[in-house]
């Protein structure tokens, strides 16, 4: 599984963004998508990820304020961000969960390359 992030940028305060990603190759063996963010010197923490059969997972922080949603093929998972906020600044971070379809057969955690949001004035 490859992961393509897209989107994010420059937003002021209250403002909204919206970032991508795009998985490709072993897309069915996906369990798990979403993203996690992360400022320097501290580690990334988790935003919000969505399972294929819909169910989604918010840190506190993004609950009301963030959405995230995959598209009809399974392979695009959004996240629009509404309400932002200066401590939302943070490089964000694609995640997939997924089996390998080879022996072992374990579960694997890919990470897209990072897309950078700041929100300012």
């Amino acid at each position: 599984v490859e992961l393509e992030e897209s989107g994010g940028g420059l937003v002021q305060p209250g403002g909204s963004l919206r970032v991508s990603c795009t998985a490709t190759g072993s897309i069915i063996f996906i369990r798990n998508m979403g993203w996690y963010r992360q400022t320097p010197g501290k580690q990334r923490e988790l935003v919000a990820t969505i399972t294929p059969d819909g169910t989604k997972n918010y840190a506190d922080s993004a609950k009301g304020r963030f959405t995230i949603s995959e598209d009809d093929n399974k392979k695009t998972v959004n996240l629009q961000m509404d309400a932002l906020r200066p401590e939302d600044t943070a490089v964000y971070y694609c995640w997939a969960h997924w089996l390998v379809p080879s022996p072992p057969f374990q579960m694997r955690d890919e990470w897209g390359q990072g897309t950078q949001v700041t929100v300012s004035s």
